[in-house]
């Protein structure tokens, strides 16, 4: 019997601690709430609205026709017409598009020459009746989009065919850029650099204040001369070199394990990555001066972390999440950092054509360590 009340009072104990601990309650409810919303709402495999460019080369009535039964599959929505298709191909490799649609000069005589083809029917070994009558080129570094452009592949396009002579079903030639074997490493190894990254660098510095309270030495703080951003900076160099380090690890051997290819221009991708772990590192050290201790820290740091795993990009396609999540998805370093790698290392692309997501990120290095300095006191209250 005494046992058994003394069990309760330990119980009691317990529940009153946790009432108290409102991070800790907080995690309780929210984080199943948030897996919820995440994969019931936000994450969707059914890709949908895939950004697309179309270069109309034939200006007809036809090829206008085809672009709008195209879009009405809401498979793709076109942003962008373009005059070239080189400009279609520098608009792949910037990320501004995910695919376009080449629409030929002659695709009336293409309709009117395309044999009966259906997705299990072999073309004609003619030459010029086997010719496609458009052409998909796509960003085959993400293997979603592109099954989900090759499913257009074959479609029928009915309104097409009533003005073309014959009863024929046209298909479309896809063409899969960066990754044609549509081989999964290629997508996940430079998107792991992101995740690892975020995970470590966040969860070293989301505790870097607290540990100097818990440890004592925030009372030598408040001795020095040291100011607020000169700590901030001095905290984060050192998880620099770290970065770049497992960055090299991760891309190292997922070219020789895994044959990833690592495009060449190491200099933007080394800027990248550091502007990465820049954003990345100055986020926990806000997480830190907001954290009454580590273990809050590190609860925190778990908020930041499911959503850049789920929204980024890295798991899911983002073209496949609503916009809301895409907002959400578009204020996290890891969404644009996942743009950069990938077009870095498997596009060949540049920080000029990546603008957008350095200049985002080179804005939150400096809006994050201007907050974390100015949230940070120096005294022991």
């Amino acid at each position: 019997m005494r046992s058994l009340r003394r069990i309760f009072a330990i119980f009691s104990k317990e529940l009153a601690q946790l009432r108290r601990d409102r991070m800790t309650f907080g995690m309780v409810i929210m984080i199943p709430l948030i897996q919820l919303v995440l994969f019931g709402y936000a994450i969707n495999t059914n890709v949908r609205d895939i950004p697309v460019a179309v270069v109309d080369q034939s200006q007809t009535g036809i090829s206008r026709t085809l672009v709008q039964i195209v879009q009405a599959t809401q498979v793709v929505t076109v942003t962008e017409n373009l005059p070239t298709p080189e400009a279609a191909e520098e608009a792949i490799k910037a990320a501004r598009v995910r695919a376009a649609l080449i629409i030929p000069a002659d695709v009336a005589g293409r309709l009117a020459r395309s044999p009966s083809i259906g997705l299990g029917t072999p073309p004609s070994t003619s030459e010029e009746t086997s010719r496609p009558v458009a052409q998909w080129i796509v960003d085959g570094s993400d293997t979603m989009i592109a099954s989900a452009i090759k499913s257009l592949r074959a479609m029928p396009l009915t309104e097409i065919l009533r003005k073309a002579p014959n009863r024929s079903t046209p298909t479309f030639e896809v063409s899969l850029f960066y990754n044609p074997e549509q081989r999964t490493a290629v997508n996940i190894v430079p998107g792991l650099v992101g995740m690892i990254l975020t995970m470590t660098m966040i969860m070293f510095t989301s505790a870097a204040i607290v540990r100097e309270r818990e440890r004592g030495n925030m009372e030598m703080l408040i001795n020095t001369p040291v100011k607020p951003m000169e700590l901030m900076i001095g905290k984060i160099i050192p998880y620099i070199f770290i970065g770049l380090i497992q960055m090299m690890i991760i891309l190292g051997l997922g070219n020789l394990l895994f044959n990833v290819p690592v495009g060449g221009r190491m200099l933007d991708l080394f800027t990248g990555t550091l502007l990465f772990i820049g954003a990345s590192l100055s986020l926990g050290l806000v997480l830190s001066t907001m954290a009454q201790s580590q273990l809050q820290a590190t609860q925190m740091t778990i908020f930041v972390l499911l959503p850049s795993i789920l929204l980024s990009g890295f798991a899911f396609p983002y073209e496949g999440m609503p916009v809301i999540a895409q907002y959400i998805a578009e204020v996290l370093p890891a969404t644009h950092f996942m743009r950069m790698i990938r077009g870095f290392v498997l596009r060949d692309a540049g920080l000029a054509e990546l603008h957008r997501d350095v200049l985002w990120l080179a804005g939150f290095v400096v809006i994050g360590l201007t907050v974390a300095a100015l949230r940070f006191k120096k005294r022991l209250d």
